[in-house]
């Protein structure tokens, strides 16, 4: 029996979900909105979950995404606390706590939860991952009785982390199964760049790494042994190996989809008004050739959201965002605009040793990305270079001294 209905349902509290909300508000939608999210906080920010907020830098008021009287005064409904487990795509319904609710529009933006390890050990107490306010806060409840952190993962979040914790005296213990970190999003010369940065703050990075499994004591960790028996002591492991897209029930109805839940250029699924939007959401992308791919970025969230409010409203327009992030690692700023997948050259525009760089990648011929180090300029100009995937003489791109403004030329 359905208790109660909205003309819009969001599932899930995230980027993209107060963001549709919020943008259905600020054009002129008057009919009832709900956010169903599983967690039993207000809408807050993730990134800062591995930085500030890890750090003590900013309490949890400072993440909010809104202050809760901003959720009242749009009359936009929070179901906190409440797991949706299913959809009925016939009746227009959601299954969230053993309770029906109806809806019109769904817009599905549940996101993702962490890959876990499947080791022996991945269960003890003192295993944690970075997703939620809950971890984070257990991650800062364990800092004043311990003194050493492994971290599996050598991605961004593993790293953040990784800054973190070296900043705050712990001896820090990075295990990148690859040959190098950052190595499935980034080039050669960045990943040396943060290997040899973290080395400096005294983290312990390592490469090839191959763990067997994590040793416990009266349930609680103790260590991580290695394939080839060495055993690293620690009293804390934190796991950074990605996240698996939070699809099941909307699968489970019918849309279609593998990796995530599959969209058009409009953020609809293949079921009837039902769209999704951020990390969960699989889309063509015109910067990879029309390659499917799920895009994990709060920047990604937040423009899928403002394609599918406008679907819903009746002024459908394509989703043509560029991607891009951001990562905040010691006094290093990171900004990446473009997909460097598939690059086939790159080339370093200034001197990583002084620590402002930038890196072009090329996928024939055509600039397709930027990673940027405390180089904002090179970020900024950057843009239209990707967007127009121009044709640009790697020569005169390496010279720092032209600005990359000057090396676009329209037409």
């Amino acid at each position: 029996m359905v208790i109660r209905a909205f003309d819009v349902v969001i599932v899930g509290g995230g980027h993209g979900g107060a963001q549709a909300a919020t943008l259905l508000r600020q054009q002129g939608f008057t009919g009832s909105v709900a956010i169903i999210g599983d967690e039993p906080d207000l809408p807050y920010e993730r990134p800062p979950l591995s930085k500030e907020y890890l750090s003590g830098e900013k309490n949890f008021s400072r993440i909010l995404l809104r202050p809760e009287a901003f959720w009242a005064e749009r009359d936009i409904t929070l179901l906190t606390g409440m797991l949706v487990t299913a959809i009925d795509p016939v009746a227009k319904t959601v299954t969230a706590n053993d309770e029906l609710i109806g809806y019109t529009h769904l817009v599905w933006a549940a996101g993702g939860r962490p890959r876990r390890l499947a080791c022996a050990g991945h269960d003890l107490s003192g295993v944690l991952t970075v997703r939620t306010r809950a971890d984070a806060d257990a991650m800062k409840a364990a800092l004043d009785r311990i003194d050493t952190v492994v971290v599996v993962g050598g991605g961004y979040i593993g790293l953040e982390a990784a800054a973190v914790l070296a900043k705050n005296g712990k001896k820090v213990v990075v295990l990148e199964a690859l040959p190098r970190v950052l190595a499935r999003v980034a080039g050669e010369p960045l990943s040396r760049f943060y290997e040899a940065e973290h080395r400096a703050h005294g983290v312990d990075i390592r490469l090839n790494a191959r763990m067997d499994h994590i040793l416990g004591r009266d349930g609680h960790v103790t260590g991580v042994q290695m394939a080839d028996g060495e055993v690293i002591p620690c009293q804390l492991v934190i796991v950074g190996i990605g996240i698996i897209p939070s699809v099941e029930p909307v699968i489970a109805a019918g849309a279609a989809g593998s990796n995530g839940v599959d969209v058009d250029a409009f953020c609809r699924t293949s079921l009837p008004d039902i769209y999704a939007v951020g990390d969960c959401a699989a889309h063509e992308s015109r910067h990879l050739d029309g390659q499917r791919i799920r895009l994990e970025s709060v920047q990604n969230a937040n423009d899928q959201a403002a394609v599918a409010v406008k679907a819903i409203l009746g002024n459908p327009a394509p989703y043509t965002a560029t991607p891009w992030f951001w990562s905040n690692q010691y006094d290093l700023r990171l900004q990446t605009m473009g997909l460097s997948t598939g690059y086939d050259d790159l080339v370093v525009r200034g001197d990583p040793a002084s620590r402002s760089f930038s890196i072009v990648y090329f996928r024939q011929g055509r600039v397709t990305a930027l990673d940027c180090v405390n180089l904002t300029r090179d970020y900024v100009q950057g843009r239209k270079l990707v967007e127009a995937r121009a044709t640009i003489d790697r020569v005169a791109i390496a010279k720092v001294g032209t600005a990359l403004k000057d090396l676009y030329v329209v037409g």
